[in-house]
């Protein structure tokens, strides 16, 4: 007797196959690694390779000894985990913490429910997230940009705030927030890189130009990061207008922090997002809205780690509620 064996999602309907887009993306990431390793140095090169080798290595381990299954390492979804967990953690982080990181992002966040396909929450954002709870010191030391070539060997580093950071300080003060120009960078360095922060938000121009690669290979659509800019754009906007003296700039919000890099390569990952076109945008306009809010009246000056991973939980239920119409199925009006 035939049997017919359905694998776990992402089902692929077209010629490509999981292992092309894997490595696609990855492809789509080097822009904004070359930034990082151009402003960061050998430190950027040192916690990228220890992420990415550890979270290849947590996920060999688990299938060949725990699960006693066929390796997939070779599909390229482990190299992403370690390459987003890297781009989410200050270049000078020691080397043990992100190693268990990258344990939890393999082990607890993808391996546990079952490997690719199955787990309900992006594995890097949830490796980040651990880290940040749990080395709250370690993981908001951000070193600044090195300033001459002498520097890029150097595994010492001057730390500074993020813009984030310094404006999430001055509204807790009370203070003018419009008058903290000279202690940000202007937006030609937001969008180059010349500030300080995590590996992969520096560079907002390396991201922009990694999204238009997904985009034009069709990895990715439009909804979830034009939904998700879009919303923290709009109530970025309503709060400025309301009062420019307590709230940034909306431009600042988009440029400012890890928006572009969630938006773009986290938030759409295509086993924790909604399947369906609606449920895409209210996907993305739900990572806006609690992006906004986190950053505005929340503890944290950046959100956008916190909103994808509450709106994956609720994945599910858009799922649920907003269904893809099935091929011959009579559309009422």
């Amino acid at each position: 007797m035939n049997t017919l064996h359905i694998s776990g999602s992402p089902h692929v309907h077209t010629n490509d196959s999981v292992k092309k887009i894997m490595w696609t993306v990855v492809i789509a990431l080097m822009p904004a690694l070359l930034c990082s390793i151009y402003y960061f140095g050998i430190n950027a090169v040192r916690v990228t390779l220890i992420s990415v080798a550890a979270c290849v290595f947590f996920e060999w381990f688990i299938q060949k000894f725990i699960y006693k299954g066929k390796t997939t390492i070779g599909d390229g979804s482990a190299v992403i985990t370690g390459l987003l967990l890297a781009f989410n953690v200050p270049s000078n982080l020691h080397w043990a913490i992100i190693i268990v990181g990258a344990l939890v992002a393999i082990g607890v966040s993808k391996m546990a429910f079952g490997g690719l396909g199955k787990n309900i929450f992006n594995p890097a954002i949830v490796g980040r997230v651990f880290l940040l709870i749990s080395f709250p010191q370690q993981m908001t030391t951000w070193p600044k940009p090195i300033t001459k070539m002498s520097e890029f060997m150097s595994l010492d580093a001057t730390t500074g705030a993020t813009p984030l950071a310094v404006i999430k300080s001055a509204m807790n003060k009370g203070e003018d927030v419009s008058a903290l120009t000279s202690q940000l960078p202007d937006y030609m360095q937001l969008l180059l890189g010349d500030r300080g922060g995590s590996l992969g938000e520096v560079a907002a121009a390396a991201i922009i130009l990694g999204g238009i690669i997904l985009l034009a290979r069709k990895v990715i659509t439009w909804h979830i990061p034009v939904s998700f800019i879009g919303t923290v754009f709009v109530f970025a906007t309503i709060l400025h207008l309301a009062n420019p003296q307590l709230y940034i700039a909306p431009s600042y919000h988009l440029l400012s922090g890890g928006l572009l890099l969630g938006a773009i390569f986290m938030a759409t990952d295509m086993v924790t997002s909604p399947m369906s076109a609606w449920g895409k945008i209210i996907f993305g306009f739900g990572c806006g809205l609690l992006t906004i809010c986190i950053r505005v009246w929340g503890s944290y000056p950046e959100g956008v780690s916190f909103a994808i991973l509450l709106m994956n939980a609720v994945t599910p239920l858009i799922n649920k509620g907003f269904k893809p119409k099935r091929f011959g199925e009579k559309v009422v009006v």
